[in-house]
C-alpha cells in the first residue's frame, strides 16, 4: 500500500465502515487471536469473522500466521504507520479534490450577479462583493495609469454606480489613487476578507 489512488482510498473507508471490522482491529491491536476466539468475543459465527478478516487482509491491516490447523490473526502495525504517512498528509488529502474546481463558488457568485458583462447589483455580502470587485478590476490593465474619468468610463460599461465601485476598488486595495491617477495593484496587495474583518474591529 505504498501508492494510494482515490479508488483505493474509497475502498479503504468502505471496508472500515463496519462496526464488526473496527472492533476486530481494536481486539487485534492488543494481541493475536484465532478465528474461534474472535467469534466468541464478538458473538458472531466463525464464517462471518473469517469474511471480515479477509476484507481487512486485503488492505494489509491484519497479518495471519498458521499454527497447525489454526490461523492466528494480529494487527499489522507497519501498515498503519504507512497509512499515516501516505494517506493523511496535506498533499495526499489535497489530491482527493483534484477534480473539484477551486473557483466553483466564485463562478457561482458571478453567475448570480452578472447579466452578460453587466453587473446587475452590488452584493451586500462582503465576501461576494470581493468576488465581484476582483472580476471588475480585471477590466483594468496592470502597469497602466488611468485618469478618474477613464476609470468611471470603464466601470460604467459594467454598472451605472461607478462612484461606489470606484471607491470600493480603492478601499479593498484592488487599485490605488495617487495625484488623481489610478493604477491596478498586484493581487498580492488585495485585501482578503479576514484582513477586512480585522480592520473593522479597530
Amino acid at each position: 500500500m505504498n501508492s494510494i489512488d482515490f479508488n483505493t482510498l474509497l475502498n479503504f473507508f468502505k471496508v472500515l465502515a463496519n462496526e464488526s471490522r473496527l472492533k476486530l482491529l481494536g481486539i487485534l491491536s492488543q494481541q493475536e487471536y484465532s478465528v474461534e476466539e474472535l467469534a466468541a468475543q464478538l458473538q458472531l459465527k466463525e464464517p462471518t469473522v473469517s469474511h471480515h478478516l479477509n476484507k481487512l487482509k486485503e488492505l494489509e491491516l491484519v497479518s495471519m500466521r498458521r499454527q497447525g490447523n489454526t490461523h492466528f490473526y494480529s494487527l499489522n502495525s507497519e501498515t498503519l504507520t504507512q497509512l499515516n504517512k501516505s494517506i493523511f498528509t496535506r498533499e495526499q488529502m489535497a489530491s482527493w479534490t483534484k477534480d473539484i474546481s477551486a473557483e466553483a463558488w466564485e463562478e457561482k457568485v458571478l453567475k448570480n450577479y452578472l447579466d452578460g458583462n453587466r453587473l446587475t447589483t452590488i452584493p451586500a455580502s462582503r465576501k461576494k462583493r470581493l468576488v465581484v470587485l476582483e472580476w471588475l478590476v480585471s477590466k483594468f490593465e496592470p502597469e497602466v495609469t488611468y485618469t478618474e474619468s477613464q476609470v468611471n468610463e470603464i466601470i460604467s460599461c459594467h454598472h451605472s454606480d461607478y462612484a461606489t465601485l470606484r471607491r470600493e476598488l480603492i478601499s479593498y486595495q484592488f487599485m490605488e489613487r495617487e495625484n488623481g491617477l489610478y493604477r491596478r495593484l498586484p493581487a498580492s496587495l488585495w485585501k482578503t476578507e479576514t484582513e477586512i474583518m480585522k480592520q473593522k474591529k479597530f
